[in-house]
C-alpha cells in the first residue's frame, strides 16, 4: 500500500479516535438514573458481581460502544474502503436524479430467481443468474428500478464493481431483502452499463466466527446468518482480509490496516494529538514531534514540516499558514486544505 493511502487511511483512524475520546463516559454524572436498566441487570447481578460496580456508568459505556459500532459501521469502513478501491459512493436513487431503469421482462426473471431462491427449489448461483438477467430482451415499455446505494462504486473501461459494505450481524430477515434488491440492481446497472462487465457483492469487514483477527471462512459465517445460505453464493460475497485485498489489489491489507490503527490508538493518544496539533512544538521539541508523524501516517506534514524548518528566515505568510492546527477542532481530521496552501507558498518561492 503505498504512503498516500496509509495517511489517508490514517487520518481517519485519528478523527475516529479523537471524536471517541471526546464522548467517552468519566462517569455516571450524566447518566444517574437508570431505573429500567437497573431492573432489568437485576436478573444478572451474579454475572456481573466484581465486573460492574456502577450500572449508570456501565449503561453510559454501552451507549459508547454501541456510538462507536455506528461509526466503524457508517463512517470508517467505508472511507477506507474508497480509499484502497479508489471508488467512491453512489446512490442510484430518485432523489440524487439517477434511478435506473428496469424492464418488466428482467422484474419477471428477477422476481422467478429470488422466488426459486427463496422456496429452496435452487441454490444461489451467480453465474447462472446473472446468466438469467443479462440476457432477457425488453419487448416493453421499461419503469424505474428501486432505488439503491453502493457503498463502493468502482467504473473502469469495462466492467463496473458495486459493492454494499454491511454488519457482522445483520437483522433477521435482511438478507433476502439483500438478495432482492441486488438482483434487481444487476438488471438495472446492465441496462445503464450495456457494453460492461457487472459485477456486486456484499462486503464484511471481518469474520467474527473466525479465531484469527484476519481469518475468514464463507461457510461458517454465511451459515451463522439467518437465510444465508439460502440466498448467497460464496462468489458475490467477501469477508474480512478478502474484502480488503479486493479493495486494494494487495494481500495483507487488513493487517496493515490493523497495524495502522494499532500504532494510533494508544493510551497516550490525546498527549500525542495535543502536541502534533500545533506546529509551535515542531521547533521546541522536534524529537517527538517527528516521532509522533512518523508513528502516525503524516508523511505530508514531515514533508511540510522538513521544508518549513530549512528555511532562515521563514516568511511570514509560510508562517502564518503553517501555524495553524493541522487537525480540523471540529472532528479532529487532518487539514488538507491548510496542506495544500502551504504546498502552493513553497512552490512560489
Amino acid at each position: 500500500m503505498n504512503r498516500d493511502k496509509q495517511q489517508e487511511i490514517a487520518a481517519h483512524v485519528i478523527k475516529t479516535v479523537f471524536l471517541r475520546f471526546r464522548k467517552f463516559p468519566e462517569g455516571s454524572e450524566g447518566n444517574r438514573n437508570a431505573p429500567f436498566h437497573e431492573a432489568f441487570l437485576n436478573a444478572f447481578s451474579q454475572k456481573l458481581k466484581g465486573s460492574v460496580q456502577d450500572v449508570p456508568y456501565f449503561v453510559s459505556l454501552a451507549s459508547w460502544l454501541h456510538g462507536l459500532n455506528t461509526t466503524l459501521g457508517q463512517y470508517f469502513f467505508e472511507d477506507v474502503a474508497q480509499i484502497l478501491s479508489g471508488g467512491h459512493k453512489k446512490n442510484f436513487t430518485k432523489k440524487e436524479n439517477m434511478r435506473l431503469i428496469i424492464s418488466n421482462e428482467q422484474g419477471v426473471v428477477v422476481g422467478q430467481i429470488f422466488t426459486d431462491l427463496k422456496n429452496g427449489e435452487k441454490s444461489p448461483d451467480v453465474d447462472a443468474e446473472n446468466s438469467l438477467i443479462f440476457s432477457v430482451q425488453s419487448n416493453s415499455t421499461d419503469k424505474d428500478a428501486k432505488d439503491f446505494t453502493a457503498d463502493v462504486f468502482i467504473e473502469s473501461d469495462d466492467s463496473v464493481v458495486a459493492i454494499e459494505l454491511k454488519t457482522v450481524n445483520p437483522n433477521k430477515g435482511e438478507m433476502g431483502g439483500e438478495k432482492q434488491k441486488i438482483l434487481e440492481a444487476k438488471a438495472a446497472l446492465k441496462n445503464h452499463y450495456p457494453n460492461k462487465k457487472i459485477e456486486y457483492f456484499i462486503g464484511f469487514p471481518f469474520d467474527p466466527t473466525s479465531e484469527e483477527p484476519t481469518g475468514y471462512s464463507f461457510d461458517n459465517f454465511i451459515g451463522n446468518l439467518i437465510d444465508g445460505n439460502r440466498y448467497f453464493d460464496e462468489k458475490e460475497v467477501l469477508i474480512g482480509d478478502q474484502l480488503w485485498n479486493f479493495l486494494s489489489s494487495e494481500e495483507g491489507t487488513m493487517n496493515l490496516i490493523l497495524e495502522i490503527i494499532n500504532n494510533i490508538s494508544t493510551t497516550d493518544f490525546m498527549d500525542r494529538f495535543n502536541m502534533v496539533k500545533n506546529p509551535d512544538n515542531r521547533f521546541s521539541n522536534p524529537d517527538v514531534y517527528d516521532e509522533i508523524l512518523e508513528d502516525w501516517y503524516l508523511y505530508r506534514e514531515i514533508k511540510i514540516a522538513n521544508i518549513v524548518n530549512d528555511l532562515d528566515p521563514i516568511p511570514e505568510e509560510i508562517y502564518r499558514v503553517y501555524k495553524k492546527p493541522i487537525f480540523k477542532n471540529s472532528n479532529g481530521l487532518y487539514d488538507l486544505d491548510r496542506y495544500a496552501s502551504l504546498l502552493e507558498l513553497l512552490d512560489k518561492k
